[in-house]
């Protein structure tokens, strides 16, 4: 069983800066790619980026390009999201994800672990 636990969300203003860590317990860590998803109110969970189970290969929605970064360091079982330049529309519960399979896909129900989320609220 893996376990999922993600930090750094927060309240900040437009145009800043904030970085989420999910770190995993499991052995299985280092084999799984990896997600963030966000969700807001009445909207649909939708993937922010992705990563693949070595980090060579990583996703981005094409609203967060340019902005955030997904990174991982499997010998501490960490998944990081480096959100610069953060705009309103980036308000939302962020979610940490990973999935029994080396490479990523987007659609959320192809995730089998989640973490319990980390609100991350941006103010015009």
């Amino acid at each position: 069983q893996v376990q999922l636990v993600e930090s750094g969300g927060g309240l900040v203003q437009a145009g800043g800066s904030l970085r989420l860590s999910c770190v995993a317990s499991g052995r299985t860590f280092s084999s799984s790619a990896m997600g963030w998803f966000r969700q807001a109110p009445a909207k649909e969970r939708e993937i922010v980026a992705a990563i693949s189970w070595s980090g060579g290969s990583t996703y981005y929605a094409e609203s967060v390009k340019g902005r955030f970064t997904i990174s991982r360091d499997n010998a501490k079982n960490t998944v990081l999201l480096q959100m610069n330049s953060l705009k309103p529309e980036d308000t939302a519960v962020y979610y940490c994800a990973g999935r029994i399979a080396r490479y990523y896909v987007t659609p959320p129900s192809e995730y089998e672990y989640w973490g319990q989320g980390t609100q991350v609220t941006v103010s015009s």
